[in-house]
């Protein structure tokens, strides 16, 4: 059953070391669309087509990749919206323990969250790396490459594939964020799930680990999800409208 802001308020008054765990739902009003809803990616994109074996299979396939990548609006023109910064706020209150997110466009980072405390398990498309070696070059590099003729840039240390730090089917989650994910998961005294189904695994056995200690468990999302029934407290909406109203509710007072 869906409760109101004052009631999660309440359930989280005394609580400082929170868990946020966010999904796609909460970009979607920066003008990102998410994977799953009515007009989410996966209507009219191929997952196959996020596969790391396709990418470093099929030149034709990155060159355009990158091409969408340096020319697309949607992600590198989209700003933080109110849900972001409600999450910064509630970190900068002394609430939280860190933010766990299987989001790949940074906002929770320009939205005011430092990267200490996010953990981004999907990877994050502003970033750039080597499939051989390793190597992190600089985005505005490769793109700079890429405008002067590059269609396919190659690493200039090893001369292996690049490609964004965005984690494709197919690769291991990044093991630094995901130590981080599981350590928060492990301390938290509460945890908040926003704009997420909660059905992307094993990303969404962070959230669950902290509802199976008894802590209590918010879920903050427009449409259902898979774990409503494990909710201690579901607010349903839009992350941009209820996050504010929920961080202002349990810092207000502080």
């Amino acid at each position: 059953m869906d409760g109101t802001v004052a009631e999660a308020a309440a359930l989280l008054r005394d609580r400082s070391e929170i868990l946020i765990f966010s999904g796609a739902g909460i970009s979607t009003e920066s003008g990102i669309p998410d994977f799953r809803g009515p007009s989410g990616v996966w209507k009219t994109t191929d997952p196959a087509d996020f596969t790391l074996q396709r990418y470093l299979a099929d030149p034709d396939f990155r060159r355009d990749s990158w091409e969408k990548r340096f020319t697309a609006t949607t992600l590198h023109g989209a700003e933080p919206n109110p849900a972001h910064r409600a999450v910064a706020k509630l970190w900068n209150r002394g609430r939280m323990i860190g933010c766990v997110t299987q989001n790949i466009d940074g906002l929770h980072a320009t939205g005011g969250l430092p990267l200490f405390a996010l953990a981004e398990l999907h990877g994050n498309v502003h970033g750039m790396m080597c499939v051989r070696c390793n190597s992190r070059p600089e985005r505005t590099d490769i793109e700079q490459r890429w405008h002067d003729g590059e269609p396919d840039p190659k690493c200039e240390g090893c001369g292996g594939i690049l490609k964004t730090t965005t984690v494709l089917f197919g690769e291991q989650l990044p093991e630094r964020d995901m130590n981080r994910a599981t350590l928060w998961a492990a301390a938290a005294d509460a945890v908040i799930a926003v704009g997420t189904t909660l059905s992307v695994y094993p990303a969404a056995f962070i959230p669950m680990d902290v509802a199976s200690r008894g802590m209590p468990f918010v879920i903050v999302n427009e449409g259902p999800t898979e774990m409503d029934h494990t909710a201690t407290v579901r607010l349903e909406g839009k992350a941009g409208t209820l996050m504010p109203q929920l961080v202002d509710a349990l810092t207000d007072a502080d």
